[in-house]
């Protein structure tokens, strides 16, 4: 089995080499030495990063040969998303966000959950899951999320507990074939939302994972603004779906 991890970042000097670091480490330690046929890639999308995202990201490429850096003229973890997978080849993919709020301990469940089930389509990680612990987060992140949470299952029907983790794994030709069916002119969240609302409509088999997220700080997140985008963007869907 193969795995293409993505990495969608923007200005993230401070966080990329040690996100990609310790990700391989990680990878070459508890996963390579305990798996037959197995290899991995990681992919850093870059949206159009001001900083030294660029130049610390060739570094990394020219360290690890199992690196790989795009760069895209948007901005948006959508679209970062979707230009990772016009370029990949790998059979399961997905993304992570590179300041490794998620543990990279759930990698190993991604892995044997997709090798064990061949009907298995879509992993999603969730903060909010029976199981899942968070540390460091503040109340009115919580709160907000809770919130949308309740309106997309209202609106949307959505049957997950949590749609915005930043951990989602799916087969190749299960997101190809989600990301026809989705607007691609959303280049924020939302089209990854978008994503998971449309596998569960799919029938096809979906785990939510819980999982133990650690808020770091550095994050600017306007979330007034998110969450009006949010709004604005379920109601859309809702009326497209």
């Amino acid at each position: 089995m193969q795995i293409n991890i993505l990495f969608p970042v923007y200005n993230e000097e401070k966080r990329l080499e040690r996100g990609i670091t310790q990700t391989v480490a990680f990878l070459e330690r508890f996963v390579v030495p305990n798996e037959t046929d197995f290899s991995y890639q990681l992919t850093i999308v870059d949206n159009a990063s001001q900083d030294a995202t660029e130049q610390i990201a060739k570094q990394l490429v020219s360290k690890y040969e199992n690196v790989r850096y795009i760069r895209i003229a948007e901005k948006g973890v959508g679209a970062a998303f979707r230009a990772g997978i016009a370029a990949n080849t790998a059979e399961i993919t997905g993304y992570m966000d590179v300041d490794l709020s998620t543990d990279l301990r759930h990698l190993l469940q991604v892995i044997h959950l997709f090798e064990e089930d061949a009907d298995l389509c879509m992993i999603n990680g969730s903060k909010q899951a029976k199981g899942a612990r968070t540390i460091g987060r503040k109340w009115y992140r919580n709160v907000t999320s809770k919130g949308l949470t309740l309106v997309m299952k209202s609106r949307l029907h959505m049957q997950s507990q949590d749609a915005i983790c930043g951990f989602k794994f799916f087969r190749k030709e299960f997101v190809e074939d989600l990301i026809r069916q989705s607007d691609t002119t959303e280049n924020g969240w939302f089209f990854i939302i978008e994503l998971l609302i449309r596998a569960e409509r799919s029938g096809k088999e979906i785990i939510e994972l819980p999982v133990r997220y650690t808020e770091e700080e550095g994050g600017h997140v306007n979330v007034i603004k998110q969450t009006l985008d949010y709004l604005r963007n379920i109601e859309k869907l809702r009326r497209n779906i």
